[in-house]
C-alpha cells in the first residue's frame, strides 16, 4: 500500500510539479490548497481565488484529490498580528518564517496527518536528506531560489514528515519538467510580495491594515533635519530608497526612535551604526541538538537576511535560557533587529535565531 502525502498546492509551478513528481514516484497524492488569506486592500485584489483555480485545475489534471484547508483565522492571528506588531515596535519581522512555522509545517501538517496524511509535500526550494538515522534540512541545488533561510525553524518531526522535491532542481529545468508535463502552471509567474498576500509591497500593506502613519523628522549624524518621513514603521535599518532625501550621496537608515517618531540616517557608507560584528539573538530553535557552542573552527557560517551573503562565525556563546550572543569574522552592514540569523555548515541548515 503506498504512502499518502498531502501536497500544499499554492497554484504556483513549483507545487504543481511537485505533486506531479510524487504521483509519478507511486505516491496516493492529495492536493491541498491553503486558505490563508482572502482580504482585498484598497488599490489590491487579493489573487486567491485564481491561485484556488489554477491550483484545483492541475489537480483535475492530475486526477488526484484535492481540498481546501480554510487556515485565514489562525494565519491572521500566529503570522499577520505578528507581523503588525512588530512594525508597530519598530522592528523589521520576517512573516514567511512564521508562516513556515505556524501554518505549514504545523497547522498544516497536523491536520494533513489527523486527516489520514502519511506525509506531506510542499514546493519549497531546499532539500531534506536522511542520513545516520536523523533528518536533516539542506539548501537548494538552485541556489539563487534557495529558500532554507525561511525554513530553519521547523522541527525534526516537520522534516521526518515531509518532502520537498523541487529543492533537487535548478528553476529552468522545473519549468520545463512542468511544461513536458501539460501543467497548466508551467509558465505562471512567481509570486511576489508576502507570503500568501500577493502583489503587494509591505508599505501598502501596512497602511492597509493600521492605517496612514504619522509623519516625522527624519535627522542624519551630526543631528541635522534633513527631511521629513511618512511613517517611522515604513523604514528598515540599511534602508536608501524611498527617503525622498535629494541631491549628493544617498542616505542610509540607521536607526529609530518610535517614541520620539524619528528616523536616523547617514550619507557615510563606514558610520559604525551601519556596521556591527556583534549581534544579540533570541528564542534560538536548532535542527540539530549537536551543535551548541559554535566557533571558528567550525566552519560555520551565518545569513543575516534573505539573500544577503555569508559571514564566517568567530564564535557563539549562549547568555541564558534565551539569550545568545554571536560574533562575526567581520563586520556586517545593515542588521536588523527582527530578522533571522541562520546558521550553515556548508550546504547544512543547523538552526538560527531571531536578531534582537
Amino acid at each position: 500500500m503506498s504512502l499518502k502525502v498531502y501536497v500544499g498546492m499554492s497554484g504556483g509551478v513549483d507545487s504543481s510539479l511537485t505533486a506531479a513528481l510524487l504521483k509519478e514516484s507511486g505516491y496516493e497524492v492529495v492536493g491541498v490548497y491553503m486558505k490563508n488569506w482572502t482580504k482585498n486592500l484598497s488599490g489590491f485584489i487579493c489573487p486567491w481565488q485564481d491561485d484556488f483555480n489554477d491550483a484545483k485545475r492541475v489537480a483535475v489534471g492530475l486526477n488526484i484529490q484535492f481540498k481546501v484547508y480554510d487556515f485565514e483565522n489562525d494565519y491572521r492571528q500566529k503570522v499577520v498580528n505578528y507581523l503588525l506588531d512588530g512594525y508597530k515596535n519598530g522592528i523589521t519581522p520576517n512573516p514567511d518564517i512564521m508562516c513556515n512555522q505556524e501554518i505549514k509545517f504545523k497547522l498544516f501538517l497536523d491536520s494533513a496527518l489527523s486527516d489520514g496524511a502519511d506525509k506531506i509535500a510542499t514546493g519549497h526550494y531546499a532539500r531534506i536528506v536522511k542520513s545516520s538515522n536523523k533528518y536533516w534540512l539542506k539548501t537548494a541545488i538552485d541556489l539563487n531560489k534557495d529558500q532554507s533561510y525561511f525554513l530553519y525553524r521547523i522541527t525534526q518531526t516537520a522534516l521526518q514528515k515531509s518532502f520537498m522535491p523541487i529543492g533537487e532542481y535548478l528553476k529552468p529545468n522545473v519549468r520545463k519538467m512542468a511544461t513536458d508535463r501539460g501543467l497548466s502552471t508551467a509558465q505562471k509567474k512567481d509570486s511576489q510580495g508576502i507570503c500568501f498576500v500577493g502583489k503587494i509591497g509591505i508599505k501598502d500593506f501596512l497602511i492597509g491594515e493600521l492605517g496612514l502613519q504619522p509623519a516625522g523628522s527624519i535627522v542624519d549624524n551630526t543631528g541635522q533635519i534633513v527631511g521629513e518621513h511618512d511613517g517611522a514603521i515604513f523604514y528598515t535599518i540599511g534602508q536608501r530608497h524611498g527617503l525622498n532625501i535629494g541631491g549628493g550621496l544617498p542616505y542610509y537608515v540607521t536607526g529609530k526612535d518610535m517614541a520620539k517618531n524619528i528616523v536616523y540616517v547617514t550619507r557615510d557608507i563606514q558610520d559604525v551604526s551601519l556596521w556591527s560584528d556583534k549581534i544579540s539573538l533570541t528564542n534560538m530553535h536548532w535542527l540539530t541538538e549537536s551543535i551548541q557552542n559554535m566557533s571558528i573552527k567550525d566552519n560555520i557560517m551565518v545569513r543575516l537576511r534573505y539573500r544577503a551573503p555569508l559571514v564566517g562565525v568567530n564564535r557563539l556563546e549562549q547568555v541564558n535560557s534565551n539569550q545568545w550572543q554571536l560574533r562575526l569574522n567581520e563586520e556586517a552592514k545593515a542588521v536588523a533587529v527582527g530578522q533571522s540569523a541562520v546558521f550553515y555548515q556548508n550546504d547544512i541548515v543547523l538552526g538560527g535565531g531571531i536578531i534582537n
